[in-house]
């Protein structure tokens, strides 16, 4: 018993050390590239390193907080703040479910991969990968369902000729989405494969 409570400890101090480097990278240049349309962010990068290392619970708690401080952040981001000035509950959903489900799923994505060999070697980086893939399909489905038929949306599509939602969602995301991905798969994956070296715990 006391073994499984200190294992326990030990998992809550090193979940609240990665709650504490997303707050961290939030709230200083560390964790947003700054471009004119969406921010690229390397948030996913602390969410999906939990999420393998301590389980899907952790990745959900996590996918949460990187959620809170992006509504927090609405409020001085001209897109957030539109988002806001037209439904705030919309800019809660959209900025929190997308990221707890793309935390959970990233270490649902690790444990399945782990249970066979032939997936085994692949486990870490494949589950590196599909983090920020998650978070850029979720929350760009969650904007485009929640804010699609708003007058600001319905004019952007107009002023750039666009009649499919997924063209916008494309043109939106473009590269940012790809340097976020290439960002957790390459950084996540190393930082994941050490701290798994320094915990002792097998991939």
């Amino acid at each position: 018993m006391k073994k499984n409570g200190k294992i326990n400890t030990t998992k809550m101090v090193q979940l609240a050390v990665l709650i504490a480097i997303i707050f961290i990278m939030a709230f200083t240049p560390l964790g947003y590239i700054k471009t004119p349309v969406l921010d690229i962010t390397l948030l996913v990068i602390p969410v999906a390193v939990g999420a393998v290392v301590l389980g899907p619970a952790a990745g959900a708690v996590l996918g949460f907080t990187f959620g809170l401080t992006s509504f927090i952040l609405s409020f001085s981001s001209p897109l957030g703040a539109m988002m806001l000035d037209i439904n705030p509950i919309f800019r809660v959903v959209t900025c929190i479910i997308p990221r707890i489900l793309c935390g959970w799923l990233c270490g649902v994505v690790y444990v399945a991969l782990k249970k066979t060999k032939k997936t085994q070697k692949f486990s870490v980086v494949i589950a590196n990968l599909s983090c920020p893939i998650f978070n850029t399909i979720f929350f760009m489905t969650t904007l485009l369902v929640l804010y699609y038929d708003t007058p600001q949306i319905q004019g952007m599509m107009a002023a750039n000729d666009i009649a499919n939602p997924f063209v916008l969602a494309i043109g939106m995301v473009g590269l940012n989405g790809v340097i976020e991905a290439a960002s957790c798969f390459i950084i996540g994956s190393a930082i994941t494969k050490a701290l798994q070296t320094v915990l002792k715990i097998k991939s």
